[in-house]
């Protein structure tokens, strides 16, 4: 089976590559730069366009994305013939939990998830090819998110570890279990049509999940609470900072019935420690899946 990767260098990526390889998969896979070689991924340089126009006559069983869905749509337009028989790429649960904000921008993520998602169903289903949308929650675990990686390096760096001391639930979920389930729908073909949230295996307070990034940490930081009123302050001085505080009381969690039921993975739970936060290279993925045995259900 040849699988086309698209995304290949974001964190889910950085684990899908040695998963579909260790699944015994042969793997192309297209990035903008230039790419140390890696065993079983074969190279596409250029753009999606270009990786696409110079990978030549298409004989992909499935295409694993974690690229903008638009793209995809855009380019499965153009097709008249199916590029391969299957596609699974990733959304964002964000498409649910920001419909309600009343910041601009976030509104404009909602909007084009839901384009994205709309647009690669039609294509998918217009070619006659099967398609799975994965919805993840916040992803860490490849050291380069923009969401609570760069948290702790900024408490790293200063030794003050911020702690909002609010209840919302999050279910924070591994990248690499992200990249087991599109592995499995690959194999599987049991997501088909379906469109799959995925959290992580917890759902914790948001203080309860800053207190165990810090407690990762090698270094000791100063733990400074900060209750709803001094949250809500900032907010009122910080535009860009209303729409995630008016989210902090809010649970933002995902239900893994169906991703267990159908693909058989069961996310770990959050249990950072000191190498969570190490940008992740190939290498070290690579090492980190041949360790670690795929975690779904037998």
């Amino acid at each position: 089976m040849t699988v086309l990767v698209s995304g290949a260098t974001s964190q889910i990526g950085r684990y899908l590559l040695p998963r579909l390889v260790q699944a015994g998969m042969d793997v192309q896979a297209a990035s903008r730069r230039p790419q140390a070689e890696q065993p079983g991924v074969q190279w596409l340089g250029g753009d999606l366009y270009d990786a696409l126009d110079q990978s030549g006559p298409h004989a992909w069983q499935a295409i694993a994305s974690s690229s903008p869905m638009e793209l995809w749509a855009e380019w499965l337009s153009r097709q008249t013939v199916a590029p391969a028989p299957r596609i699974i790429v990733t959304s964002s649960m964000s498409v649910l939990t920001k419909q309600e904000s009343a910041q601009a921008d976030e509104q404009d993520v909602v909007a084009m998830l839901q384009r994205g998602e709309r647009g690669l169903i039609a294509q998918a289903e217009r070619l006659g090819m099967e398609w799975t949308i994965l919805r993840p929650t916040l992803i860490y675990g490849a050291g380069i998110d923009r969401s609570i990686s760069p948290i702790v390096a900024r408490a790293r760096r200063l030794r003050v570890f911020p702690i909002p001391m609010t209840h919302g639930m999050r279910q924070p979920v591994h990248a690499d279990d992200i990249a087991q389930a599109m592995v499995q729908a690959i194999r599987t073909g049991a997501a088909a049509g379906r469109v799959l949230e995925i959290g992580g295996g917890e759902r914790l307070p948001y203080h309860e999940m800053f207190r165990r990034m810090r407690a990762s940490l090698m270094e000791s930081t100063l733990p400074v609470r900060l209750p709803d009123l001094s949250l809500r302050a900032l907010a009122a001085v910080l535009p860009r900072a209303r729409g995630p505080v008016s989210r902090l009381q809010q649970d933002l969690i995902a239900d893994n019935s169906e991703l267990t039921a159908l693909l058989g993975v069961r996310p770990r739970p959050f249990r950072p420690d000191a190498g969570t936060w190490q940008p992740m290279t190939p290498e070290l993925a690579s090492a980190r899946v041949a360790a670690s045995p795929p975690g779904v259900v037998a």
